[in-house]
C-alpha cells in the first residue's frame, strides 16, 4: 500500500459514512448510493486516495443496489483477499493503493469478463469525461 495513515488520519479526512465503509468494511444500504443509476462518462476513482478504480464504460445494471462493474479500471487498480464475515464465502474488493474497502467481486457477471465488481457508491467519486 503506498499511503500509510493513522485512523485518525482517516477519520478526519472521510466522512463518518465514508469512514465506515471503506476503513470498517462496511455496506451502504442497496438502491441508495449516489452512483447506482449514473449513466455519466468517466473515471470512478477511489474517495479515500484518488486512485482510478473503474471505468464507466466497465459499468452495468446488475439491479443489485449498488454500482457495478464487469472489471477494475487496470490490473493495479484493485487487490482483492478472502471474505469469510457473515458466515459467507465471498471475494472482497480493496483499493491497491489505500487498502479501502470497496465491495466484493462476484462470479456472476456479463461478457467478456464473468465478474461483477459490487462496489459500495460512498468508496467513490466519480471523475467525469469532459
Amino acid at each position: 500500500m503506498k499511503h500509510h495513515k493513522t485512523e485518525e488520519d482517516w477519520k478526519a479526512e472521510l466522512t463518518p459514512e465514508q469512514y465506515q465503509v471503506c476503513r470498517e468494511k462496511g455496506t451502504e444500504p442497496g438502491f441508495t448510493g449516489e452512483y447506482v443509476d449514473c449513466k455519466e462518462a468517466g473515471t470512478y476513482l477511489c474517495v479515500a486516495c484518488g486512485k482510478a478504480l473503474f471505468s464507466s464504460k466497465d459499468k452495468f445494471e446488475s439491479g443489485t443496489g449498488w454500482p457495478s462493474f464487469t472489471q477494475a479500471a487496470d490490473e493495479d487498480a484493485v487487490a482483492t483477499e478472502s471474505d469469510s464475515s457473515y458466515g459467507m464465502q465471498r471475494i472482497e474488493a480493496l483499493c491497491e493503493d489505500c487498502g479501502a474497502h470497496l465491495g466484493h467481486v462476484f462470479p456472476d457477471g456479463p461478457a467478456p469478463t464473468g465478474l461483477r465488481y459490487c462496489i459500495n457508491s460512498v468508496a467513490l467519486k466519480l471523475d467525469e469525461d469532459e
